[in-house]
């Protein structure tokens, strides 16, 4: 990739490129305004994560006129395998007509993105370190750090998708002091795959995880991104983490599906999981938070693309729309209000049925013994066909509710 200086002017400044802010910036691009996008890594660079894809993630992608063949590891999912505490397993089938699921390294994805936002028009700079930010009434003053080269970007608006510690939020006085996300994440590359994982995306809900869950997402050449998640309660260190991992890697039904021969791959990477969009500040002067630094994870699965896609796409619309500050801002907030806090508001109350035993294995149980019709239709709930509570708010119902085709 080659790199762009900085721009001294723009219309849009985004501060980070992973999904959510590339989605802000290809959206902003293709409307005609100046989008120049900073990241202090250099791209391909890697990002932990599980790596899959949900429906939501890919219509997004589809939206922004995304190309997965630019990524040379995508692998298309058509089911997933779900896992009881009681060891009952239960295959859920994915409509046939279009994508519904994926599974892509971020490695891929995120360089991808950052190419496409630079194919749409927006100026990338890579290597460029955020450094301070200060606001004026119809501007934004941003300093930078372009591998040791300091210099100040003048944008009229700043789209912040710098994750989960985002440093201009910190910079802005808007951050939560002793905030460590509400969720904990471990996960690791295998290769030399032979058993059923190879081709399947499972997920394990082992009793000591609940709510959480173990899973292991297929890529291509017998690869997979094998890892868990689980609620940050406070009690459970570091140490106590990396043993459960080591432990989860010896339990039988993992190295099942694995395969006895299956080869661990370089270390294991953590990351916490923001998932608190119900109380998120979204905006402050010209300024719009989206992704992690809005904390928009989804709160049962732990989910992070789709809603960094659609925050990041949901803020630049906002700033297209244009007006004066406070018009944008509660535009923005208006947006995600209207796609996301009803959705985490059921799936905080779903966390909480599925933090028990009981309650994880009488869901499965309950599948196990629906149609196929049940089966497929919550496979399409689960990966966000239709927004979360969809059938709680009417306002966002559509004539193709439950019915649409996936994306691609």
């Amino acid at each position: 990739m080659t790199n762009q200086g900085p721009e001294s002017h723009c219309d849009l400044l985004v501060v980070g490129a992973g999904p959510a802010g590339t989605s802000a910036a290809i959206t902003a691009a293709r409307a005609g305004l100046r989008v120049t996008v900073i990241d202090k890594a250099k791209f391909p660079r890697d990002k932990c994560c599980g790596d899959g894809l949900t429906t939501l993630a890919l219509r997004q992608l589809h939206a922004l006129g995304f190309d997965p063949a630019t990524v040379p590891s995508w692998q298309d999912v058509d089911a997933a395998y779900l896992r009881s505490p009681s060891g009952r397993e239960v295959r859920l089938p994915l409509p046939k007509h279009g994508r519904f699921a994926a599974v892509t390294p971020r490695l891929e994805l995120d360089a991808a993105l950052v190419d496409h936002a630079r194919a749409m028009g927006a100026t990338i700079v890579e290597e460029c370190a955020f450094v301070g930010i200060s606001t004026n009434a119809d501007s934004v003053d941003v300093a930078v750090d372009t591998k040791g080269s300091p210099s100040t970007i003048r944008a009229t608006w700043v789209v912040a998708a710098d994750g989960m510690w985002s440093p201009v939020r910190k910079a802005l006085g808007v951050s939560t002091p002793g905030y460590l996300g509400e969720w904990h994440a471990f996960r690791q590359y295998a290769s030399n795959v032979t058993g059923p994982a190879k081709d399947r995306l499972i997920v394990w809900f082992d009793e000591d995880l609940l709510p959480g869950y173990a899973w292991s997402f297929p890529l291509p050449g017998n690869r997979v991104n094998i890892g868990f998640g689980i609620l940050r309660d406070g009690e459970r260190r570091v140490q106590d983490m990396k043993d459960l991992w080591t432990d989860l890697l010896r339990r039988d039904h993992v190295v099942a599906a694995l395969g006895d021969g299956f080869q661990l791959e370089d270390r294991h990477t953590a990351w916490p999981i923001p998932a608190r969009i119900d109380e998120a500040v979204t905006a402050i002067g010209r300024v719009l938070f989206v992704g992690d630094a809005a904390m928009a994870t989804d709160a049962l699965t732990g989910e992070g693309i789709g809603q960094a896609l659609l925050t990041g796409v949901e803020a630049a619309k906002a700033v297209i729309a244009s007006g004066d500050a406070a018009t944008v801002r509660g535009r923005y907030a208006r947006a995600v209000n209207h796609h996301l806090r009803a959705d985490h508001r059921m799936s905080v109350r779903l966390s909480k049925v599925l933090s028990k035993s009981r309650g994880a294995r009488g869901a499965i149980a309950l599948l196990a013994r629906s149609g196929s019709w049940g089966r497929r239709n919550f496979a399409r709930w689960m990966f966000e066909d239709e927004p979360r509570a969809i059938a709680l708010t009417p306002r966002r119902w559509h004539r193709r509710l439950f019915r649409q085709h996936g994306a691609y």
